[in-house]
C-alpha cells in the first residue's frame, strides 16, 4: 500500500528534523537569547509575542538549514548514505525544497512585524554562501577547520537575530558579544560531538572528525571547545551578576561531558559515540538554560 504524503513527511521529520527533540531545544535557545539580551541591558523582559516570534524564526531557520543541507549533500548522500529519506525515495528533493521555500514569506512576515528583517537578511546571505560552499567547495573541504568555523558562524548570526527581537530600537547590551561567542563555540561543540564516531562505525565517503584527526585528537579538541564554552558561560554569568550559579550548573555539565569523553577514549565503541553526541546536546542545553533562566531564579539584574 502506497504511503500518504502526510505519512511520508512524518517519517521524514522523524529522521531528519525530529520535532519532538528540536522544538524544546529551540524554545530554550530562542527564549534564553531574548532573556539574556534584556537582562544584560537591565531592561524588563518583553511580552509573549516576542518569544513566539523568536521560536518561529528559530524553527524556520533551522528547517531551512536542513533543506539547504539536503540540496548541498544530495550527491554524497546518494552515493554513500542511500538509506536517507531523499536518496531512498521516501520524499523528493523537490518537495522538501518547496516546503523550505514556503517558509520564506512566513519568516519575512515575522521579521518585518518585529523590525528585524535586516538581521534575517544577514542570516540568509550567510546561509546561501554556506550552501554554495562560498564558491570554493574543493578548496574549503580540503581545510576542515576553516570549513567548520565558516559554517558555524551562522550560529551567532542566528543568535544576533533572536536577541535583536529584544534590542531593536534601543541597541544591544555592550556585553552581548560574550553570549554570541558562546553560541559560536557551542555550535562547534555540537558539530564535533555528532561527528566523533567509533572506528567500527566509520563509513567511506562520510567525513567525520574522528576519521580526520583520529579518535583521541578529535576528542581532545572537543574537550578544548567545552572548556572554552565554559569560560564564556562564566563571562556571561559575570555580566548578569550570577556567576556562581552558572559556575555550579556549568561545572556539573562539564564534569559529565568529561566523563563521557574519558569513556570514549578508553573504549571508542558505538555506545560511547552515541554518548558523546548526546552530551554535546546536553551541554548546549545547560549553557542556554543557565544563561537565560538562572538569573531569573537567582534574582540577578
Amino acid at each position: 500500500m502506497t504511503q500518504s504524503l502526510a505519512s511520508r513527511l512524518w517519517i521524514y521529520q522523524k529522521e531528519r528534523f525530529p520535532l519532538i527533540k528540536t522544538l524544546p531545544l529551540l524554545a530554550v535557545f530562542s527564549a534564553a537569547s531574548i532573556n539574556v539580551s534584556a537582562m544584560m541591558a537591565g531592561r524588563d523582559l518583553p511580552g509573549w509575542g516576542t518569544y513566539a516570534a523568536g521560536l518561529a524564526l528559530a524553527l524556520i531557520l533551522f528547517f531551512q538549514m536542513r533543506v539547504c543541507d539536503e540540496n548541498k549533500d544530495l550527491e554524497d548522500d546518494t552515493r554513500y548514505r542511500p538509506e536517507r529519506p531523499i536518496p531512498r525515495g521516501l520524499v523528493s528533493l523537490r518537495l522538501i525544497t518547496g516546503l523550505g521555500l514556503l517558509t520564506v514569506p512566513l519568516a519575512v512576515l515575522v521579521a518585518w512585524s518585529t523590525s528585524v528583517l535586516w538581521l534575517l537578511a544577514i542570516v540568509w546571505i550567510w546561509l546561501a554562501a554556506m550552501t554554495f560552499e562560498f564558491g570554493a567547495p574543493t578548496w574549503l573541504k580540503a581545510r576542515p577547520v576553516l570549513y567548520l568555523l565558516s559554517h558555524m558562524a551562522i550560529m551567532p548570526l542566528i543568535d544576533l537575530l533572536l536577541t535583536g527581537l529584544e534590542w531593536t530600537g534601543t541597541g544591544p547590551a555592550p556585553d552581548l558579544w560574550l553570549f554570541l561567542a558562546l553560541s559560536f563555540v557551542n555550535g562547534c561543540v555540537l558539530e564535533l560531538g555528532r561527528k566523533i564516531w567509533a572506528p567500527t562505525a566509520e563509513r567511506e565517503g562520510v567525513e567525520t572528525y574522528s576519521g580526520l584527526w583520529g579518535p583521541r585528537r578529535a576528542t581532545q579538541i572537543w574537550v578544548g571547545l567545552l572548556l572554552l564554552a565554559f569560560g564564556l558561560l562564566l563571562g556571561v554569568g559575570l555580566s548578569l551578576g550570577t556567576v556562581w550559579p552558572m559556575a555550579i550548573a556549568g561545572g556539573l555539565g562539564l564534569a559529565a561531558c568529561l566523563m563521557v569523553a574519558g569513556r570514549y577514549l578508553r573504549n571508542p565503541d558505538e555506545k560511547a559515540q552515541a554518548q558523546v553526541d548526546m552530551m554535546a546536546g546536553f551541554w548546549v542545553l545547560i549553557c542556554y538554560g543557565s544563561a537565560g533562566f538562572l538569573s531569573l531564579l537567582a534574582g540577578g539584574p
